[in-house]
């Protein structure tokens, strides 16, 4: 059997209702590019990154006028309502560019532009170890956690030795990530992340450190951050 290739998957299709914003998030100009072009370009950056996919709004008429969608690696296709529709639809689109089940895919948020090629190597190294499941970055939480009631009154403080934030990108092999989004759609589960759908079927999913400044763009302050982030770090090719 040939050696597992690698591939990539970034769903597009958020409106991102708290920037504020007529366009959406990953549209916003960033330190020279788009949100969605940085997203995109730290994974092109990836040498073992054979394509990536970025997943579209049906209606989007924006996605075509960035140079970056015109790279021999970048694909683009149409997603779905939520997200994992839409995760779906890359996935089978790497399907019919020839990925194997068995290849492994990394699925990234379009919002997190300050991600850095090493750790994505360091998700791919967690993975070499073999079997199911896969691993996502994550960052461990440092503030003290509280559970509130409906009323905003504080329940009790939480153990935050066992907490982290999940970020992406997430990494799993292609034909049970597939599976597992198809299982979780039939049972109903949520599927706020690609780790949740896994975690719902009973594969075993590790964590790796993503770090602080690979963070989501959700709100104004977060772009401004990112900018900085970007801002400091050595320049990305094309």
């Amino acid at each position: 059997m040939s050696k597992a290739r690698c591939w990539a998957v970034v769903p597009a299709a958020g409106s991102g209702r708290r920037m504020a914003s007529t366009t959406p998030k990953q549209y916003l100009p960033l330190c020279g590019r788009t949100v969605l072009e940085h997203s995109v370009l730290a994974l092109l950056q990836v040498p073992a990154v054979e394509a990536v996919v970025v997943v579209l709004p049906a209606d989007d008429e924006l996605a075509e006028g960035l140079p970056l969608m015109a790279h021999e690696r970048v694909k683009t296709v149409t997603g779905g309502a939520e997200r994992c529709d839409s995760v779906l639809a890359g996935l089978a689109a790497l399907a019919a560019l020839g990925a194997d089940t068995g290849d492994w895919v990394l699925v990234h948020d379009a919002a997190r532009p300050c991600l850095r090629p090493d750790a994505v190597e360091r998700l791919l190294e967690r993975v070499e170890v073999g079997g199911a499941g896969g691993a996502i970055l994550a960052e461990p939480i440092a503030d003290t956690v509280k559970r509130a009631d409906a009323q905003g009154r504080v329940v009790a403080t939480v153990d935050r030795s066992v907490l982290w934030r999940a970020q992406t990108p997430q990494l799993f092999r292609l034909g049970e990530l597939q599976g597992a989004l198809h299982d979780a759609r039939r049972d109903g589960v949520e599927v706020t992340d690609e780790a949740s759908a896994m975690e719902h079927c009973g594969y075993p999913v590790w964590l790796v450190a993503g770090g602080r400044r690979n963070l989501k763009v959700t709100e104004p302050a977060d772009l401004e951050l990112a900018g900085f982030y970007l801002a400091s770090a050595p320049e990305r090719a094309e």
